[in-house]
């Protein structure tokens, strides 16, 4: 199914176009039951009405089943008592009120914010939720920054100094940014800091 994904990303030749009709809800609808169908313990399914909602016409069949269009964007599953997952979705649809096919993708920009405010329990204590994330986010970052540590120091002395002088620079960069952004509310500088840490995770793999 992710090959015929691909192919439908690859072969639609309707143009993007940002879309809030119907299929929205009824492609949000099917993500939720499909969530629940298979046991799992989501609250919610959310699908974002922003920039990145988009449709394209496709008008052709997959197989047997005819496609008449492909929805995608970012979303989020919703959990009790937990952080919620911040993703990326693609949704096959007979016509606007029929989804056939739902998946969830990895999303690389995600907001700790979001996560730990879109539930009302974690809400009211979204200060520890972050202080969560950032602990793992930095454990990520760290196992990462041992593995480059090796592959500098296979290189010699001048290769360490400059991944050292690398890092701490970005951290001087990381948390001066957060201040800024979060000088009068300290969950956004919270949130700020799991993103930026994140990010250079990302950039690092």
């Amino acid at each position: 199914m992710r090959a015929l994904l691909l192919a439908f990303a690859l072969a639609a030749s309707g143009a993007f176009a940002q879309y809030d009709g119907p299929g929205v809800e009824s492609c949000r609808a099917y993500a939720l039951k499909e969530l629940k169908r298979d046991g799992g313990k989501a609250k919610d399914a959310l699908i974002e009405r922003d920039r990145n909602l988009f449709i394209e016409r496709y008008t052709r069949k997959a197989g047997t089943q005819f496609v008449s269009s492909v929805l995608s964007g970012n979303g989020a599953v919703v959990y009790p008592d937990a952080p919620s997952a911040e993703l990326s979705f693609v949704c096959l649809l007979a016509d606007d009120k029929r989804p056939v096919f739902f998946t969830w993708l990895p999303r690389q920009d995600t907001s700790a914010l979001a996560q730990c405010t879109r539930e009302d329990s974690v809400r009211a204590k979204s200060r520890s939720c972050l202080e969560m994330l950032q602990q793992i986010a930095e454990n990520e970052l760290g196992q990462l920054y041992a593995h480059r540590f090796q592959d500098a120091n296979e290189r010699g002395e001048a290769a360490v100094a400059a991944y050292r002088k690398s890092n701490e620079e970005w951290r001087q960069y990381r948390d001066a940014e957060c201040q800024r952004q979060g000088a009068a509310d300290e969950a956004r500088q919270l949130a700020c800091m799991v993103d930026l840490t994140r990010r250079r995770a990302w950039d690092m793999k």
